[in-house]
């Protein structure tokens, strides 16, 4: 059985990090228990690598001047906008909210009106996340240490997919950015990402967030893979959270994935499915702590 696993972006500025020290950098946008995640999520690679035949990565990959980040935002008064603001076209064309560049007015309000006619979201401003060749964006270091392990075992590189570094569009999924812009490739439909998986018999995903980028990636997946490889998707639940103030939109993600034949399961329980050792006391306690709440929502979704 050909196994793959998909993590979507587990970087440094997604992950609940414990305090630094004076010194060190602070995570942009921490997702309350993906730190525990990543951990879980290495614990499963160190043990169980031989399992795992294929590993891509995806890393959400921005500029400082983002369609969604706040320096690409100024409210009418010329003040700042602050992170977590909702922008509709609405607000811009009543003057509300402005690009700071005047000029590209005219391509940002065709943008939000295109995304808004979607029905997947409106722009929100996040705060300043993920910036090319930043620390944050790098790989949360103990996911990235048993990654490295497992391609010298295994003699194969991981598949690193890169998204977002279009300024001009919102690019939580890494099958396709919310409005693919014409003539960037960048943007549009990863053909070449969605036939990798099509050839695997196991798809296992994890990652962050859980109500954004794993959500949008995942439902695209389920959109353009084909049904005859949906029975091949497993979330790993305990290897996922939400941003804050968006657990409904991960449980009700969870409950349309069931719906649709996605198995949900935590990575202990893949670990004694694969028969390996980190089914044993310490795997499992190690998934104990963000377990419990995923693990029962994954059941109320699968009745």
């Amino acid at each position: 059985m050909a196994r793959h696993l998909l993590i979507i972006d587990p970087q440094n500025d997604f992950c609940d990090l414990p305090p630094p020290s004076s010194a060190s950098p602070t995570p942009a946008l921490p997702v309350p228990g993906a730190h525990a995640d990543m951990q879980r999520l290495s614990h499963l690679i160190r043990s169980a690598g031989q399992q795992i035949d294929g590993i891509s990565i995806t890393l959400d990959s921005h500029h400082v001047l983002d369609i969604a980040h706040p320096g690409f935002w100024q409210q009418a008064d010329g003040s700042a906008v602050a992170p977590f603001t909702s922008i509709t076209s609405a607000m811009v064309r009543a003057g509300q909210y402005a690009p700071r560049l005047p000029n590209v007015l005219p391509r940002v309000l065709t943008y939000l009106d295109q995304l808004e006619a979607s029905g997947r979201y409106t722009l929100m401003v996040w705060p300043q996340h993920c910036v090319i060749g930043s620390w944050g964006q790098n790989v949360h270091a103990e996911l990235h240490a048993a990654c490295e392990q497992w391609q010298l075992q295994r003699l194969s590189n991981v598949n690193y997919v890169n998204k977002g570094d279009n300024p001009w569009t919102e690019h939580y999924s890494a099958i396709a950015a919310e409005v693919p812009q014409e003539g960037q490739p960048e943007t549009q439909l990863n053909r070449a990402l969605l036939d990798l998986l099509a050839q695997q018999d196991q798809i296992i995903i994890a990652g962050e967030a859980g109500s954004h980028c794993v959500k949008a990636t995942t439902l695209h997946i389920l959109e353009h893979i084909g049904a005859q490889h949906i029975g091949k998707l497993v979330l790993l639940t305990d290897c996922i959270s939400p941003v804050t103030g968006f657990e409904a939109q991960y449980q009700a993600f969870l409950q349309q994935c069931a719906a649709a034949g996605v198995r949900l399961t935590s990575s202990a329980g893949l670990l004694d499915e694969w028969g390996t050792e980190s089914g044993t006391k310490a795997g499992k306690t190690a998934g104990m702590a963000g377990m419990a709440a995923n693990v029962a929502s994954a059941a109320n979704a699968m009745r």
